[in-house]
């Protein structure tokens, strides 16, 4: 037995549409559903926050080329 929480779509008419993991077989299985009595609130998420390292600016010659950065041998 597994447990997989997701988030489910649910129409006006009562159908429910479940995007199920491909490991799951295919054929008939016992499934239990809970369903949460507040429909799931979809805020604006706040930004990434990702760290930033100064290490001031390039240098006017640099070159990024390939012929630039490796030798004859590609390495």
């Amino acid at each position: 037995m597994r447990t997989i929480e997701m988030t489910a779509t649910v129409t006006n008419d009562g159908k429910m549409t479940v995007q199920l993991p491909p490991d799951i077989s295919e054929g008939e299985h016992r499934v239990v559903v809970v369903i949460e009595e507040q429909p799931v609130k979809k805020g604006k998420r706040p930004p990434l926050d990702f760290p930033v390292i100064s290490v001031g600016s390039w240098p006017e010659n640099l070159s990024l080329r390939r012929v630039d950065m490796y030798d004859e041998w590609g390495r």
